[in-house]
C-alpha cells in the first residue's frame, strides 16, 4: 500500500466547489506527543483514533492518513486531510532500545531499521502537504539539533508552520521559552493528553491553514 490513500469523492468535490481543505502534516521529534495530538483532534471531531502511543520512541514508524476531518471554531471551519508522521531523528541507535527499553538484539535492530525508514518517509511526505503542525515538547530545551533542522527544512520549503507547544500539563513546562526561541512562527500552548487549550489550537489551525499560501518552487 502506498503512503497516501486515494482521496474520497467527498474530498474531491469539496475542492471543486471551493471549500477550504488542506493536507496537514503533524511533525516533530519522537515522543513529543504527535500521535497523542492526532488522536485528540480525531476524538474531538470524528470520535476515532489515529494510532497507538508508547513511551518507547519511534512507536509510529509508518505515516498514517485520516481524510475529511472538519474542525470548527467561532463560525469558521476547515476541512483537512491529516497525516501523523514518524518522529524525525538525526540518529537512530538500536543500542538505545536494548539498554533503555530492554529489547533483545534482533527486536532492537528491527525497530531501529523501521524507525530509520520512518524518518525518511516523514521527510519525503513534506512534498505532499500544504501545512505543518509542528509538535514540540514544552518541557525540553527548544534549541535541539532536531528542532532546528526540522524548522530549517520547513522554512526552506516555504510551508506554513504552526507550533504546538505540547505537555503544558506538566510542572516543568515553559511554552514561553518556545515562543521566544521561534518568534517567526505562531506558538500555541496545549496539552494533547488532557485537551487543555485545544479550542485555541483549532482556531489557529483554521486561520493559519485555511489561507492559500504559495510555495517556493524547488530547483
Amino acid at each position: 500500500m502506498g503512503l497516501f490513500r486515494r482521496r474520497s469523492l467527498k474530498s474531491f468535490l469539496r475542492r471543486i466547489f471551493g471549500k477550504k481543505q488542506a493536507k496537514i502534516g503533524i511533525y516533530g521529534p519522537p515522543n513529543v506527543g504527535k500521535t497523542t495530538l492526532a488522536n485528540r483532534i480525531l476524538q474531538d471531531w470524528t470520535g476515532e483514533q489515529m494510532g497507538s502511543v508508547s513511551e518507547v520512541p519511534h512507536e509510529t514508524r509508518m505515516a498514517a492518513w485520516e481524510n475529511d476531518v472538519k474542525i470548527e471554531n467561532n463560525g469558521s471551519s476547515l476541512y483537512m486531510d491529516i497525516v501523523d508522521t514518524p518522529g524525525i531523528s538525526t540518529k537512530v541507535d538500536f543500542k538505545e532500545f536494548i539498554n533503555k527499553f530492554k529489547m533483545d538484539k534482533d527486536e532492537a535492530k528491527q525497530r531501529a531499521k523501521e524507525a530509520t525508514e520512518g524518518v525518511i518517509e516523514s521527510i519525503r511526505s513534506l512534498d505532499d502537504v500544504d501545512g505543518i503542525l509542528l509538535v514540540m515538547d514544552s518541557t525540553r530545551d527548544p534549541f535541539t539539533q532536531v528542532n532546528v533542522t526540522i524548522l530549517g527544512n520547513l522554512e526552506a520549503r516555504n510551508l506554513p508552520v504552526l507550533i504546538a507547544a505540547n505537555k503544558i500539563d506538566q510542572k516543568t513546562s515553559s511554552p514561553a521559552t518556545l515562543k521566544a526561541a521561534f518568534p517567526q512562527h505562531p506558538v500555541v500552548p496545549i496539552s494533547a493528553l488532557t485537551g487543555y487549550n485545544s479550542d485555541d489550537l483549532y482556531s489557529h489551525m483554521i486561520t493559519h491553514f485555511g489561507k492559500k499560501k504559495s510555495r517556493k518552487k524547488r530547483r
